[in-house]
């Protein structure tokens, strides 16, 4: 079993709760925003057993969000970290919040979090949320390790790789999919454009192996 089977649960848990659910953003493994002025913001870190690298993670998350959740697997046996009234009262005083995740996909709420104010990163709440809104729906499940991570910034890259599948294209011609199209065709981060003369720009090699390969993905 995978951190990738946790994430439907918790993201249904947290989707009751009203939060937009999005998996990997930011490098956390899941991102639930609650629109409104300031946006609520909260993590949630994955792990297949309640342990202390877990509880290391939240630490680091917690200067970038309103809430912080752990959530794992529970024990089969019943004798796991979520009953260790040691740990419980750790995460307490930490302000974070447990979830327990069944064998059936069932979660158990095992502890709410607390409204302890965390020291806050503000330039690292503003990246999470940036990239949380220009994501284009939830391409990637939380605990995902393998697969590249679908960033909003890889969308944009695709679909202007998509736009140019039929010849070269300016800048220009490519607004319509990407505001930021001119600055993915200049920095050319993935390595899939090449500038053919002043001005204009053609899929390479690579480009087009990338586009085909999201495409296939996608049918399958």
């Amino acid at each position: 079993m995978q951190e990738t089977s946790l994430y439907v649960p918790v993201k249904q848990f947290l989707e009751s709760l009203d939060f937009t659910v999005k998996g990997e953003v930011g490098g956390c493994d899941v991102v639930g925003l609650r629109e409104g002025e300031p946006p609520v913001v909260v993590i949630c870190e994955l792990k297949l057993q309640f342990n202390l690298e877990l509880v290391l993670q939240a630490v680091d998350r917690a200067a970038a969000c309103d809430e912080v959740w752990l959530a794992a697997l529970m024990s089969a046996r019943g004798k796991g970290r979520e009953h260790d009234r040691r740990f419980r009262a750790l995460c307490r005083r930490l302000g974070f919040g447990l979830m327990g995740v069944g064998s059936k996909g069932e979660v158990e709420l095992l502890l709410s979090p607390a409204a302890v104010p965390p020291r806050r990163d503000p330039r690292r709440r503003s990246r999470l949320i940036e990239e949380h809104r220009r994501r284009r729906g939830d391409p990637t499940a939380g605990g995902s390790t393998r697969a590249p991570i679908m960033t909003a910034y890889r969308q944009e890259a695709l679909a202007c790789a998509a736009a140019m599948a039929d010849g070269p294209k300016r800048p220009r011609d490519l607004k319509a999919v990407s505001l930021r199209a001119a600055s993915i065709l200049l920095h050319n981060y993935y390595g899939w454009f090449a500038r053919t003369e002043r001005g204009i720009y053609a899929l390479t090699e690579v480009g087009q192996v990338a586009l085909q390969s999201q495409t296939m993905a996608e049918a399958g």
